[in-house]
């Protein structure tokens, strides 16, 4: 089955450094099959037929034994991704892609800290969570706006990855070329 590791934290302003070149060594060390990695910010496609909460651990085990600093691994499947490139309640034709971002959850949060970062109001800036993962739309550069990582980490108290929308579906096209 083809899934996606989605790395957070790696390779931002000259910190927690890994090579892509690396980081596909190490994961062939672990048995993934067909592995390739997408831009400097930790992307992985790989086959694998292991359980994917078991992997995430695996990696991020890996990873701190390799590098010597922890780095939270978020894993989804081609499917999902699939599906979250075609269900995004913010896409139009006329929405630019460039205000489009992904966030990976790394578990579903509580119902009640789900309903409480619902009530929450950011515009023009617009999120929607949806299992694992939160659609956004940002108005302006992400960099600015309140909807980071952090942010959702602290209000749903899990883990969080985000990527771009560009990012995105050309992790569905990767993982799609593996099938």
């Amino acid at each position: 089955m083809t899934k996606i590791a989605i790395l957070r934290g790696i390779n931002v302003g000259g910190k927690r450094k890994i090579l892509m070149k690396d980081l596909k060594t190490l994961c062939e060390r672990l048995d993934l099959e067909k592995v390739s990695t997408y831009i400097q910010s930790g992307n992985i496609i790989f086959q694998s037929s292991q359980d994917n909460s078991a992997l995430e651990n695996k990696l991020e085990k890996a990873i701190f034994e390799q590098f010597g600093f922890e780095v939270p691994v978020i894993i989804r499947t081609a499917e999902e991704i699939q599906f979250l490139l075609t269900n995004n309640p913010f896409y139009t034709t006329e929405t630019e892609n460039t205000h489009l971002h992904l966030t990976f959850l790394k578990h579903i949060p509580t119902t009640e800290n789900q309903q409480k970062t619902e009530a929450l109001q950011y515009n023009p800036d617009r999120f929607l969570i949806h299992g694992k993962n939160v659609f956004l739309y940002c108005e302006g550069k992400y960099h600015k706006t309140k909807l980071s990582n952090t942010f959702f980490e602290k209000k749903l108290k899990v883990g969080a990855t985000t990527r771009n929308w560009k990012t995105v579906i050309k992790l569905s096209e990767l993982s799609s070329a593996q099938n």
